[in-house]
C-alpha cells in the first residue's frame, strides 16, 4: 500500500530474470546503455530497503519506488540496500538479482545492530526529530553507535563494488553518515543524497547530541536535495551558522575547502497513470462496493500510515467538530479513515492506535444511528488500485499531517478525481504538497475548528469552483510528476561546481 510517506518497502518478486542469489565479483549493469551521468558511469541507488519488483508488484509500488525504478531503467545501474533479513550473527554474502538493466544488491543486517539502527535511532530519534516532535525523540548513545555501525557496514560492502565513474544516489535519514563512511574508505565517486522527510529548523536539529558529527557527515556528499524550499533553507542556515559554511545564493556551499550543491526537488507521481488506475476493474469494484455501503452519504476520506506525524487524532476531532456544528442527518456525510499498521512494536505507535480507536468509538457512540455509522476506521492496508477507486468517489480528501516531507496521497487524490465533478482537497499547510497544490483548502491541522470549517466549505462548494481548483492542482501535479523529479535529480548530479567553471 502506498501512503505518500515516501518510505521504501522491500517487495521482492520472483518473476524477474536471474533471481537466484549469487555473490557479485563486481557490480555489472548488463547491457551497455547511453548514460546521462557524469563520466558515462552507472547510477548506484542506495536505500535502507530495496524494492525488487516486476509485473503486479511493480504496478503497486509506491511513488518513490516508481521513480527510482524509472531512473535506473533509463540509465542502467544498481540498487543497493538492506535485504529485509536479520541474521543472528555477522551478515552473510551479498545477494544479487537482475531485472533488465537493473542489478539489485542486497545485504543482511546483524540482529545485534538492527534494533539500535532501525527501530530505535532511525525511527525513535531521527524520525520524530525531523518531524518536529522532539518531545518524542530519545537520545541514546547505544542506539547511535548501532546506527553508525550499520552505515559502516553498508559502506564497507558497497565500496569494493563501485566503478570509477559510478554516481552514488543515497536516500533518506537512515543513511546520513554514508558519504563520510565511504570517503574514509577512499571512495572518490560523486555522492548525492536525497532527504524524503522534512529537515528540521537548526534550533531543533541542534538538540541532537551528535548533530555536529552528523551534520558534517551530511556535508561529505557532493549533492544534497530536499522536498521543499523550506527544508532547503533550514539546511543552508544550519550549514552556515553551525558548520561555518560559505553559502551562495544559488545553493552552492563551501565547507572545509570543498563544495556541495543543495537544492529543492519536490517528488511527484504519474498523475495520468494513477487516473487510469482508478478505471481498472479492481478500482471500479471497490468504488461500487463502497458507494453501495454509504447509502447515499457523501464520503470524506483520509489515508495514511498509522503515524503520529499524520495528525490522525486531530483530524478525527475535527470531524467530530463538524458533526457538532451541523445536523448530522442533514450533513449526509460519512468519514472513512484508512490507517495501515506501522511500527507496531514502538510504544509511541501503540499509544497512538489506542487513542485513535478510542476517538472513533466515541464519535460513533455519540452520533451513530441504526442505519448510519459516521466514522469507519480501518486499520489495514489496501492496494493503490483499490485506493484510486475510493479517492474517485470521495467528496472530500482529508490530508492533514502535522508535518510531512511531501505527502503523495494529496497528489493521488487529485489525480483520481473526475474533472467533470471533482471533490475538494483539505490539506495541511505543513505538508510539502501544500507548496504545489494551491487549489486545496489549506489548513492548520492543529486548529480543529479551522479543519472542520474547511470540510464544511468543501461539502458546500459550487461545482464551478471545485472544477477550477481541481484543474489548477491537476496541471501542477502533471508538470511536477515523478519523471520530472528523477530527471531534475540527475541534472543536479551533472552540474559542475563553481571552481570548475571559474
Amino acid at each position: 500500500m502506498a501512503f505518500g510517506d515516501n518510505g521504501l518497502r522491500s517487495s521482492v518478486a520472483k518473476g524477474g530474470q536471474d533471481v537466484a542469489p549469487r555473490r557479485p565479483s563486481s557490480l555489472t549493469s548488463g547491457e551497455t546503455m547511453p548514460s546521462e551521468l557524469p563520466g558515462g558511469g552507472r547510477l548506484v541507488v542506495v536505500s535502507n530497503r530495496v524494492t525488487v519488483a516486476s509485473g503486479e508488484k511493480a504496478a503497486q509500488a509506491g511513488g518513490l519506488a516508481v521513480g527510482l525504478l524509472a531512473a535506473l531503467r533509463d540509465v542502467g545501474g544498481v540498487w543497493f540496500g538492506w535485504s529485509g533479513e536479520i541474521t543472528p550473527d555477522a551478515p552473510g554474502p551479498l545477494e544479487t538479482q537482475r531485472s533488465g538493466p537493473i542489478e539489485y544488491v542486497l545485504t543482511d543486517v546483524a540482529e545485534a545492530d538492527f534494533e539500535g539502527y532501525y527501530s530505535n535511532f532511525a525511527n525513535r530519534t531521527l524520525w520524530p526529530l525531523f518531524h518536529y516532535r522532539i518531545d518524542l525523540a530519545t537520545y541514546d548513545p547505544d542506539w547511535y553507535a548501532a546506527y553508525r555501525r550499520v552505515n559502516r557496514l553498508f559502506a564497507e560492502r558497497l565500496a569494493p563494488l563501485l566503478q570509477p565513474n559510478d554516481v552514488v544516489w543515497v536516500h533518506d535519514y537512515h543513511l546520513l553518515p554514508l558519504a563520510a563512511e565511504l570517503r574514509r574508505l577512499g571512495v572518490q565517486n560523486l555522492l548525492s543524497f536525497y532527504l524524503h522527510t522534512p529537515f528540521p529548523a537548526p534550533e531543533l536539529f541542534e538538540t541532537l547530541p551528535w548533530q555536529a558529527e552528523l551534520g558534517a557527515d551530511l556535508c561529505r556528499f557532493d549533492r544534497v536535495a530536499f522536498q521543499t524550499a523550506s527544508d532547503l533553507r533550514q539546511f543552508l542556515a544550519y550549514a552556515e551558522l553551525e558548520l561555518g559554511g560559505q553559502v551562495r545564493p544559488d545553493g552552492w556551499v563551501q565547507i572545509d575547502g570543498r563544495w556541495l550543491h543543495a537544492a529543492a526537488i519536490p517528488i511527484g507521481i504519474d498523475a495520468d497513470e494513477f487516473r487510469r488506475m482508478a478505471k481498472q476493474p479492481e478500482a471500479v469494484q471497490e468504488r461500487e462496493r463502497l458507494e453501495q455501503s454509504l447509502g447515499g452519504h457523501r464520503l470524506i476520506i483520509g489515508v495514511d500510515r498509522l503515524d503520529y506525524t499524520k495528525g490522525i487524532p486531530e483530524r478525527i476531532k475535527a470531524f467530530e467538530a463538524l458533526l457538532e456544528s451541523v445536523d448530522p442527518v442533514e450533513a449526509n456525510v460519512s468519514f472513512i479513515q484508512i490507517s495501515a499498521p506501522s511500527r507496531s512494536d514502538v510504544p509511541e505507535y501503540q499509544n497512538l492506535r489506542a487513542e485513535v480507536e478510542g476517538l472513533s468509538g466515541r464519535i460513533n457512540g455519540r452520533f451513530g444511528e441504526s442505519d448510519w455509522v459516521p466514522l469507519r476506521y480501518l486499520n489495514r492496508s489496501f492496494s493503490r488500485t483499490a485506493l484510486a477507486g475510493m479517492f474517485e468517489l470521495a467528496r472530500i480528501g482529508l490530508v492533514t499531517p502535522l508535518r510531512d516531507g511531501m505527502n503523495l496521497v494529496a497528489k493521488e487524490f487529485v489525480a483520481a478525481q473526475d474533472p467533470a465533478d471533482p471533490g475538494a482537497l483539505v490539506l495541511s499547510r505543513f505538508a510539502g504538497a501544500a507548496d504545489d497544490l494551491d487549489g486545496a483548502l489549506i489548513v492548520n491541522p492543529y486548529d480543529v475548528a479551522q479543519v472542520a470549517k474547511a470540510m464544511a466549505e468543501g461539502l458546500s462548494m459550487p461545482l464551478d469552483e471545485r472544477q477550477d481548483r481541481h484543474a489548477r492542482m491537476l496541471a501542477k501535479t502533471r508538470a511536477q510528476d515523478i519523471g520530472e523529479w528523477w530527471r531534475r535529480s540527475l541534472e543536479l548530479m551533472r552540474e559542475e561546481h563553481p571552481e570548475s567553471t571559474a
